[in-house]
């Protein structure tokens, strides 16, 4: 499981989004990106039809995705 407290692209707020993790700074869950990837969108694609999340924290929390998986992965 993703431990996103250590990601500065998200932040949490138990008032907003009942809880979930936001792109910092908007209203933008996480959650949504993923959903968005996984049925063709594109980064570029996802950026614009949410504005306030920028590339950078897209690229931010993709990496940081990434290195949690490689993390589990490893022996």
């Amino acid at each position: 499981m993703t431990d996103w407290k250590t990601c500065p692209a998200v932040e949490r707020n138990p008032r907003r989004i009942s809880g979930a993790w936001a792109f910092a700074g908007t209203r933008v869950p996480v959650y949504a990106l993923f959903e968005n990837l996984a049925t063709g969108a594109t980064v570029d694609e996802f950026v614009e039809w949410f504005p306030g999340v920028d590339r950078q924290q897209v690229l931010a929390v993709l990496d940081h995705e990434a290195s949690s998986l490689r993390e589990e992965a490893a022996p």
